[in-house]
């Protein structure tokens, strides 16, 4: 069994020892406030994940609760408790669709995110990762806009790119000191923040922005689509009083990313490596000659498996942080990882997912940006109620066409 282990102060980088009994040993750079805030055995917001600190806290006592508080201020930009927001979380129903060009969408499931997202202020993307069709976007402005932090969205990217440095796997335990231990698939389903910060010092800066680019974050995601603006991930790692790579695999800070690059990586993921350019229909005329447009295949088949309990995880457990997406849907398996932080008075809220529906899967990603009403679970909480109104109008009883996939720059077609 691989073991990972944390280093605490004594390395200014994450290393990796040589192999010896079999054991690799992973040794992750950490601050000294880190090892004395989120180490002890209270276990600090800084393990926890964003939703679970929230649970967690609501039956501590105030002190304890109150120690929390404190570090999660100064280690992140998630504060539940004390954050003032200067932004809102609703706006008119009619101004979020008022520019969408809505003429080559699927109508139902249109519909359907439309009834989902209500007047939250946020974007509803949902695609088909079997051929990169965009079949409805709500909201579109936003939804192509520059994007945002992607929060602990960013930890699927993460969560691949150390399956295929084989850091580990979905069981492998890792010391976040004491007798703290956890796996991979708890690490994603409850969205610690600590664990992903041990991967991110391990593999390294220059590792981890490779892999991302790989996955598609740093460049646009569609095809043609006009309006799409580029998220941003930066040539050099934030600043080691910053939290540095460690800080970037946790909470995506200094890093922006659209909804559509979520989207079509987390396609690749439920199509088993194909990573599609985004097309937008605009026409039915374009719909019914729509061709599928291969940018790159990812070698990731062999690790999706490993990363698939981790996300079922965040909806199916107990204390995962999707979990509010079951009290509105139960009908089938979805995969999920949400995603909650701040800045500067506006709080995000994301949650991406794919649903293994009887008619083919169905990616979803939902962006919601105000104030204290937005957060991560809400976000998942707004997806169950997207399937369930596609549900309710009989949508996954609908066959679908099969498409033939045409090849992009540096990809081969896939039928």
């Amino acid at each position: 069994m691989v073991l990972l282990m944390l280093a605490g102060v004594l390395n200014a980088h994450a290393t990796i020892t040589p192999a010896r009994h079999r054991h690799r040993m992973i040794a992750a750079s950490t601050s000294h406030r880190l090892v004395a805030h989120s180490l002890r055995r209270t276990r600090s917001a800084a393990a926890y994940g964003h939703a679970e600190f929230a649970h967690v806290a609501g039956r501590m006592s105030a002190h304890r609760r109150a120690a929390m508080m404190r570090v999660s201020a100064r280690r992140g930009r998630i504060r539940y408790y004390g954050e003032r927001f200067t932004a809102s979380s609703f706006t008119d129903v009619n101004a979020l669709t008022a520019n969408d060009v809505s003429a080559g969408e699927d109508p139902v499931v249109r519909a359907a995110a439309v009834e989902a997202l209500g007047n939250m202020n946020g974007t509803v993307l949902a695609i088909d990762p079997s051929d990169g069709r965009i079949l409805a976007m709500v909201n579109q402005k936003l939804a192509l806009s520059a994007g945002a932090e992607p929060c602990s969205t960013i930890k699927v990217a993460v969560a691949l790119a150390a399956l295929k440095e084989g850091l580990v796997k979905s069981d492998t335990p890792v010391n976040l000191g004491g007798h703290y231990t956890v796996d991979l698939t708890h690490a994603l389903a409850r969205s610690i923040n600590l664990y992903f910060e041990v991967l991110g010092r391990s593999m390294g800066f220059d590792r981890v922005k490779h892999y991302a680019n790989e996955f598609g974050l740093g460049e646009l995601a569609g095809y043609n689509i006009p309006g799409e603006h580029l998220g941003v991930y930066p040539d050099k790692e934030l600043p080691a009083a910053s939290g540095g790579v460690g800080r970037m695999c946790s909470f995506g800070e200094s890093i922006s990313m659209t909804p559509l690059q979520l989207g079509a990586l987390v396609s690749a993921i439920a199509n088993g490596g194909t990573l599609y350019y985004l097309q937008h229909p605009t026409t039915q005329a374009e719909v019914t000659n729509f061709q599928p447009q291969v940018k790159r295949l990812l070698d990731i088949k062999d690790v999706i498996p490993q990363i698939l309990p981790g996300m079922e995880g965040a909806v199916d457990f107990s204390n995962g942080t999707a979990r509010s997406l079951r009290t509105n849907f139960v009908q089938f398996p979805v995969f999920g990882k949400t995603g909650t932080c701040s800045d500067n008075g506006t709080r995000f809220g994301w949650f991406v997912s794919y649903g293994d529906a009887p008619t083919g899967r169905i990616v979803t990603v939902i962006f919601l940006e105000g104030g204290r009403d937005t957060f991560g679970p809400k976000a998942a909480e707004l997806t169950g109620q997207f399937y369930r109104a596609m549900f309710d109008r009989n949508y996954f009883l609908q066959s679908k066409p099969v498409t033939t996939a045409m090849v992009g720059s540096g990809g081969a077609a896939q039928q």
